[in-house]
């Protein structure tokens, strides 16, 4: 774990809407923020795994306890240093096969949406910890969304994106109503962008200028293989040895959320 110990920032990277890019947003937005020379954690909150496995920790997805699972459960018992593994671009937090289980068990518990909050008391020495939801709308997206307060959200130029966006905004303002909290929305990251567009995607841009433009800092990340190329040899874009034209939008986000930290904390 890293000695820095300045003020935390904590975003949540979330969609209820599958296949919108969000893990792999997730990743590359740690290895943007790394590549700025900041220390990064990132935290899989999603019982599917896909960032513990696409980092390349396969083998921490089936460990036994401690885990998050039983962290997550009862978190005043657990140490977050073991939880935490290292990774040459930033260290993880990794979620485990046993999280399907936690859901439930959530549900039923005391406090259940703000486990994550408790368990991540006392954490420092990062300026950023992200944490990949899971696509639905449930106990642990709560959990990542009122641990954050801030917001990432991961979205395609298609027309559906509209509902799930809807959708989850009613799932903020409750959330906000009820504890009594504010959960702001940092960037929108259009992802999956091919050029040239076609007429859905254009309609769309057009939607998330008009929609968020004044208030939200909009992102457009293109269609690349060496993204993908990049999340099967487990790192980000920046920790990759091919060059990518999507690492200076990256850059500028990350450049973003830096410029802005005192109100991420």
């Amino acid at each position: 774990m890293p000695d820095n110990t300045d003020n935390l920032s904590k975003l949540a990277v979330s969609n209820q809407k599958g296949g919108v890019g969000k893990t792999t947003d997730a990743i590359n937005i740690g290895g943007a923020l790394n590549d700025r020379g900041q220390d990064v954690l990132l935290w899989d909150c999603d019982p599917q795994g896909y960032l513990t496995m696409g980092v390349g920790f396969d083998d921490a997805y089936t460990a036994d306890e401690p885990n998050q699972y039983s962290a997550m459960l009862s978190p005043g018992s657990h140490s977050l240093g073991d939880l935490i593994l290292s990774h040459e671009e930033f260290d993880i937090v990794p979620a485990t096969i046993d999280m399907f289980q936690l859901e439930q068990e959530l549900v039923t518990s005391m406090k259940g949406r703000e486990k994550l909050s408790t368990l991540m008391e006392g954490l420092e020495g990062y300026d950023f910890v992200i944490v990949d939801a899971p696509p639905s709308l449930g106990h642990l997206t709560d959990n990542a969304l009122l641990a954050c307060q801030n917001l990432i959200i991961p979205a395609e130029a298609e027309d559906t994106s509209i509902r799930a966006i809807d959708i989850l905004f009613k799932q903020i303002e409750t959330l906000e109503s009820n504890f009594s909290v504010d959960i702001n929305e940092e960037a929108i990251v259009v992802s999956n962008i091919d050029y040239p567009l076609d007429g859905e995607q254009k309609e769309m841009l057009q939607w998330f200028e008009q929609a968020f433009g004044e208030h939200v800092p909009i992102f457009e990340f293109r269609n690349r293989a060496a993204v993908k190329r990049a999340f099967n040899e487990g790192v980000s874009i920046f920790g990759h040895d091919e060059e990518c034209d999507q690492e200076d939008e990256l850059r500028r986000l990350a450049t973003y959320l830096i410029d802005n930290k005192g109100d991420l904390a």
